[in-house]
């Protein structure tokens, strides 16, 4: 993280490869209020300053939770994989995607791996988080697009970021006081993880 000045920040929603399930997913969310994307995938800008290695965020109100997910890291030394949560606001969720997203911080770790170091053996990378302790999402990063596929459609020059999709989460969506993710290679035997508290703020207007 330290090599590079982030100037760029991108979510990459609706990234997973079972477009029949995409459509289900994206029907549901029709009938609880949120907009359908206009592509799948989309690309979604966020503030730079979001990114954060901070074991603590500040949201405001209680309708927020996190989602695990690989992040691209391009930097002058070429590419980097670290894992993220794309944590969002859902009751804002329903009036904007976008403006959910850029509510809240998005933690990623401090450490990340050489993405030319997993790349051939990418498949076999899995996903993890946990929503206060318990198991919330598990599966194979080929849940989702390749980061090819989704850099191919959005290219990343030096000091871009890109979260690159989540997976479905066990038992629903919900929020958490604390989260906690890993990214494990089981080839490399390894794990990139990260942990952080959610400091809810009262909503007073």
């Amino acid at each position: 993280m330290a090599e590079v000045k982030i100037s760029e920040l991108v979510i990459a929603g609706w990234t997973g490869r079972d477009e029949v399930a995409l459509r289900k997913h994206i029907k549901e969310l029709e009938e609880i209020g949120v907009k359908p994307p206009k592509t799948t995938p989309i690309f979604y800008r966020v503030a730079a300053n979001l990114l954060t290695t901070e074991k603590e965020i500040q949201v405001s109100g209680p309708d927020t939770s996190g989602e695990v997910e690989f992040v691209m890291i391009a930097t002058l030394g070429g590419l980097k994989v670290a894992v993220g949560s794309d944590h969002t606001d859902r009751k804002a969720e329903t009036i904007g995607v976008s403006l959910s997203k850029q509510l809240c911080a998005k933690p990623v770790s401090a450490k990340s791996w050489r993405y030319s170091e997993v790349n051939p053996h990418g498949e076999k990378l899995v996903l993890r988080s946990w929503a206060d302790g318990e198991l919330y999402q598990e599966g194979p990063v080929t849940a989702m697009r390749s980061p090819e596929d989704l850099m191919g459609r959005y290219p990343l020059k030096p000091g871009y970021v890109m979260f690159c999709g989540t997976l479905a989460a066990k038992g629903g969506i919900r929020p958490a006081t604390r989260f906690r993710m890993e990214l494990e290679d089981p080839v490399l035997k390894r794990k990139l993880a990260h942990e952080y508290a959610v400091n809810v703020l009262p909503v007073e207007g």
